[in-house]
């Protein structure tokens, strides 16, 4: 046998990349969850605990002032008007709602497959992303409480051309000009807003807040939420289309849009968060039970503003 064909003979006899595999440590990941989002707006909204469930916001009628007032200097010869605040006779109520999923893990896949990751913790963390994304868009889209179907209608405005201009946001902050908190809007009508912002020469200033960095109008943050649908999707793959930009007042305190969640939860994992051990079936599968307790609430009227028909297609060319 010639030098040459004993070369070729070992390379085929030789221990390749397939077979060695089975014998390597791989290093892995956790599951990588694609639709994850920061879910800014639970994080930037106030949210109350509440004991019962139930969330009743009492009002008082509205007028020019709720008492008549007596401003004289000769109070001796004028008579003090009386009365008393009125209140609204049938205060809204607002219930908590509730977001449920189960997860069933096999005993036998987590006895034998939990290392380096245990599939029960994976699974239920999961699980409660999930949750969350779903609470997050319930909060904007419930057809209860969400906080698109209760804006009130003097709270409600247009675009003027169609995108999203400095004039509109503007126009927003004038109907919630009582120490607003947040923009709220789809990723795509940012870019559309700073498009325009650009077109005039008037780039928005960065800041940042609570570990994001975010885009603000006149020291308003602009908060990003894909659950601010655009043409009723959350990617949609037209390049235009129309959606809505809220503008938020948060804060019990200040009569504001505050979310609200069960407090004092039997296996409370988080904030109105419960997670409950079902039990193994005779096939030796586990089960959890996970529940999410959420409702929000407008206290006032010029708590939240809406600037609807907002169309994200709009590009320029610049010189």
């Amino acid at each position: 046998m010639s030098k040459e064909t004993e070369i070729k003979s070992a390379g085929i006899n030789a221990l390749g990349a397939k077979e060695a595999y089975n014998l390597a440590n791989i290093t892995k990941t956790k599951p990588q969850y694609g639709a994850l989002t920061p879910k800014w707006l639970t994080k930037f909204l106030e949210f109350k605990g509440l004991e019962t469930g139930i969330y009743r916001v009492n009002k008082v009628v509205e007028g020019e002032t709720p008492l008549d007032v007596l401003c004289s200097q000769t109070k001796k010869s004028d008579i003090i008007p009386d009365g008393f605040v009125q209140y609204e006779t049938e205060p809204r109520e607002y219930v908590l709602s509730s977001i449920s999923t189960i997860i069933n893990v096999n005993t036998a896949v987590e006895d034998v497959y939990s290392a380096p990751y245990d599939q029960v913790q994976e699974q239920l963390g999961l699980a409660i992303e999930s949750l969350r994304e779903r609470q997050e868009s319930q909060l904007i889209n419930n057809d209860d409480y969400g906080l698109l179907k209760n804006v009130a209608d003097s709270q409600r405005i247009q675009t003027r051309n169609g995108a999203p201009t400095p004039d509109d946001m503007d126009e927003l902050i004038s109907k919630v000009w009582k120490e607003p908190s947040f923009f709220l809007a789809h990723p795509r009508a940012i870019a559309a807003f700073e498009r325009e912002c650009t077109k005039r020469g008037v780039p928005p200033v960065v800041v940042n807040l609570a570990g994001g960095t975010f885009l603000t109008w006149r020291g308003i943050p602009v908060i990003p939420t894909d659950k601010l649908l655009v043409d009723g999707l959350k990617n949609p793959k037209s390049e235009s289309g129309k959606t809505n930009i809220l503008l938020i007042r948060t804060g019990e305190a200040k009569r504001g849009v505050i979310g609200l969640f069960q407090a004092g939860l039997k296996n409370e994992h988080s904030r109105g968060l419960s997670v409950r051990f079902r039990g193994i079936d005779d096939k030796g599968v586990a089960s959890y039970l996970l529940s999410l307790y959420c409702s929000a609430a407008i206290l006032a009227d010029d708590a939240i503003a809406v600037l609807e028909d907002v169309e994200v297609g709009e590009y320029y060319d610049y010189d």
